[in-house]
């Protein structure tokens, strides 16, 4: 049969066939018990208030021994408040040092970093640095709120600048040595971050 022929045989309907569209079913919707198999929100990011709250109180009381499993955690949240909390009480004392701050505080980050990788025979990541020392800034932040109330370039306010070195000094050291396993190291350890705390104290005192 001739082409022209069986074109003009099968009759047209007009109507083309279209494929029938199934929409995607979303399985997590029909199971309910999907949702209680995730973690919390705050698990997701990284924030466990417990251990926040226990790093502090260890900040806070230099002779409480640590615990090495928790320091050596990269929890930034409490180091970025307490460095807003500097930043802020020196803000009501009429300097504005926010940058200065942070840039101390990164450039001290990297240098007890690299120190610490020297010393320790186990390896330390930048974040348990950053954390230690952003949390030993808690002292610092107390020192920074009374030069808001009184002076402290005077015999007073000398000592207790000093104090407060020590203090940050001996808390971020212990923490170290905890977190690491450097026993009988800790005044070498004091030393350079009793040198990063007292950049901090001349940012508080002058």
């Amino acid at each position: 049969m001739p082409p022209e022929q069986l074109t003009q045989s099968v009759p047209h309907s007009g109507h083309f066939s279209e494929p029938t569209y199934t929409p995607p079913t979303l399985s997590y919707l029909n199971d309910p018990n999907s949702f209680e198999d995730e973690l919390p929100l705050l698990d997701e990011l990284g924030i466990n208030f417990s251990h926040i709250w226990q790093k502090t109180l260890t900040v806070l009381n230099p002779m409480k021994p640590a615990d090495g499993s928790i320091m050596n955690e990269s929890d930034l949240t409490g180091p970025m408040i307490f460095c807003l909390a500097l930043g802020a009480t020196l803000l009501l004392s009429g300097k504005v040092h926010f940058g200065y701050v942070y840039e101390i505080s990164a450039v001290g980050c990297l240098g007890i970093y690299c120190l610490l990788n020297l010393m320790s025979v186990t390896e330390v990541s930048c974040g348990c640095v950053a954390s230690v020392l952003g949390y030993c800034l808690l002292p610092m932040v107390l020192l920074s709120s009374s030069a808001v109330i009184f002076s402290l370039q005077g015999i007073i306010g000398t000592i207790l600048t000093v104090a407060v070195i020590g203090w940050c000094s001996l808390s971020a050291s212990k923490m170290f040595i905890s977190a690491l396993s450097m026993e009988g190291q800790q005044l070498l350890v004091a030393y350079p971050c009793a040198l990063l705390y007292g950049v901090f104290a001349l940012l508080t005192v002058f």
